[in-house]
């Protein structure tokens, strides 16, 4: 099939491939992945479609899976973190790549219809908008071997499905494997999203209050992280186990409407819709920080703020300056977006490192099984600890056995 591909602008792909070479150096495990499956043949003229954050990381997974012989569709799986870069160097690297960075929601959609009328053997989800896409148009699911999902949002909602009955295909739990969620959300998310908040603001964070909504294992990263460079935590959780969790681990503990106008920094991670609203908003001090490091871009109501601010400017590099009704300002870091990756580079690249490797080793299993019944799996165990002694002997670290 003739390569195809939408893209903003085909003359980035230089920039772009000098990202993709750059997180090549530092991806070992996925790299030792590949020499284990590349004389099995089973990604031979495969089809493989991938909707996720689509930066180089995710790039170098998508190559790999190509130089492994399948036939790869990639686009992402929120709009605010696409790098045109990225997808303009896959474009040119044979990648059937549909992605602009901020495209509408309408066109995304059109995106996930030119993938999937392609009849894939297995998707990677990210979100969940594959297998929803998949659900409502089922022709397009006729040869799917299965789906693996990557992130807790998109895995609550396969589970809702399975719990229902409404699943209708194979997949799996990626982001429950103890080997991507230990350390992609905790460490990974913590460290990205904080590298893109100071790089974006140029401010201190010793001395400063944190709010942090949520404490799951991305909100005990970012938590952790703004801890450890000198920042003092408030915590705001529904889960009455995991607010006294938060609070056993040295954090403040409170509603959003009590901490709304003690915190400098806000950074939301609970996948939920309006966690931080107006009424949180006019609270807030005057100069208050707002991001969001959950996976989509409704956890901030930025709908009723625009509506509700007397003036909106950009004042830096997404960075948005909203003028309230009560005269003060305060400013939304990446539009709302997930910020690690809206906002900067994602998850540091030696952590996407051990994620992909379970994407890659999922989809081989996909390939290499009988046909599967449609429920929601585990990751198997012997990927899950693959990949962790993968990290281990490429750390050069031993263990007892």
């Amino acid at each position: 099939m003739e390569n195809d591909f939408i893209v903003r602008d085909i003359n980035l792909a230089s920039k772009g491939l000098q990202s993709i070479e750059w997180v090549s150096k530092w991806m070992p495990v996925l790299d030792n992945f590949y020499f284990q499956f590349k004389s099995e043949n089973v990604f031979e003229n495969k089809k493989i479609a991938l909707c996720i954050h689509l930066e180089a990381k995710t790039a170098y997974l998508a190559l790999t899976i190509k130089k492994l012989g399948a036939e790869v569709w990639v686009t992402s799986s929120n709009t605010l973190s696409t790098k045109d870069e990225v997808a303009a160097a896959l474009a040119v690297n044979g990648i059937h790549v549909y992605a602009k960075h901020a495209a509408p929601r309408e066109e995304y959609w059109s995106y996930l219809e030119k993938i999937l009328k392609n009849n894939m053997d297995v998707v990677v989800d990210d979100g969940g908008d594959i297998c929803e896409y998949l659900h409502e148009h089922p022709e397009y699911g006729k040869n799917l071997k299965g789906i693996c999902e990557e992130t807790t949002t998109g895995v609550n909602r396969l589970k809702m499905l399975d719990k229902t009955g409404k699943l209708k295909y194979p997949s799996i739990a990626i982001n429950d494997a103890k080997s991507k969620h230990l350390f992609d959300n905790r460490f990974g998310t913590g460290q990205s999203t904080w590298t893109a908040i100071t790089q974006l603001t140029n401010m201190n964070i010793a001395g400063k209050i944190v709010v942090v909504a949520g404490y799951g294992f991305v909100g005990k990263g970012v938590a952790e992280r703004a801890d450890g460079m000198g920042a003092e935590v408030i915590i705001t959780e529904i889960d009455p186990w995991k607010a006294l969790e938060a609070r056993m681990d040295g954090h403040l503990v409170m509603t959003m409407a009590d901490a709304a106008s003690l915190g400098d920094f806000f950074v939301t991670t609970t996948g939920c819709s309006s966690i931080i609203r107006m009424e949180h908003i006019l609270n807030m001090k005057n100069g208050a920080f707002l991001s969001n490091a959950g996976h989509f871009d409704f956890e901030i109501d930025i709908c009723a703020l625009k509506k509700s601010a007397l003036s909106h400017v950009v004042v830096r590099d997404e960075v948005e300056e909203y003028t309230l009704e009560n005269g003060k300002k305060v400013y939304v870091l990446a539009s709302g977006g997930i910020i690690n990756i809206a906002g900067g580079l994602g998850h540091p690249v030696d952590i996407m490192d051990m994620s992909f490797s379970v994407q890659l080793g999922c989809i081989h299993y996909f390939l290499s099984s009988n046909k599967l019944e449609s429920k929601l799996y585990k990751v198997p165990d012997e990927i899950d600890r693959m990949v962790t002694e993968k990290k281990l002997k490429a750390e050069g670290i031993t263990i007892d056995i």
